[in-house]
């Protein structure tokens, strides 16, 4: 599924776990849960970007967009939830948003740069997870998450392209060092089960 977006899977570091594909499989309805809430999220942070930056036009233009359809996704995951008597409660948030964040450069542009190439990771591996975990899933939420491949690409492919724009220089260090933590992030254990977790630990 993934080999329709080779700039995706190149961009991404490393592919998810086995170890936490399997976790994800035996959480379905946690899964749900935190991905009602990544949605959420995601439209939050775009609405955050158009509040912050009403003088980038462009980024006004895709991030009005973005939050449109991430707020739909979480209608439709909330209506998933709804169906499976599954309660939309409060997560604690993954350590994995808040550990590349905790990096963003606090003067401009490099902060709104560094916040879109985050943006750009955050897509990438909810398109790449959405991708690795279709196959095991029952066939409404295996459609619903293939569904979902094609705008979570795009999403990413728009967080990128923004960051270069605004830039005003390469962003390529800047890419490979969030890289490099996305992977430590991604492959490293986590004791609590997230949409963006690590494998579980072993304690």
């Amino acid at each position: 599924m993934l080999s329709a977006y080779p700039e995706l899977v190149a961009f991404l570091p490393c592919q998810s776990p086995e170890a936490w594909v399997n976790w994800a499989i035996e959480n379905q309805n946690l899964l749900l849960n935190d991905h009602a809430h990544c949605e959420k999220k995601a439209a939050s942070t775009a609405m955050s970007l158009m509040y912050r930056y009403v003088d980038r036009d462009n980024l006004l233009h895709k991030m009005s967009r973005l939050a449109r359809e991430e707020l739909l996704h979480f209608e439709q995951v909330h209506k998933l939830m709804r169906n499976r008597d599954v309660a939309y409660e409060h997560l604690t948030a993954s350590r994995y948003a808040d550990g590349l964040r905790k990096h963003i450069r606090t003067h401009e542009p490099a902060r709104l740069v560094d916040t879109l190439i985050i943006g750009a990771f955050v897509e990438a591996r909810s398109c790449e997870r959405f991708a690795v975990l279709a196959p095991h899933l029952d066939e409404e939420l295996s459609k619903f998450y293939i569904s979902l491949l094609k705008s979570e690409a795009r999403h990413f492919e728009d967080y990128l392209a923004l960051a270069e724009e605004y830039a005003n220089e390469s962003i390529d260090e800047r890419v490979a060092f969030f890289r490099e933590l996305e992977h430590k992030l991604i492959t490293e254990p986590d004791v609590e089960f997230r949409v963006h977790s690590g494998p579980p630990s072993a304690a």
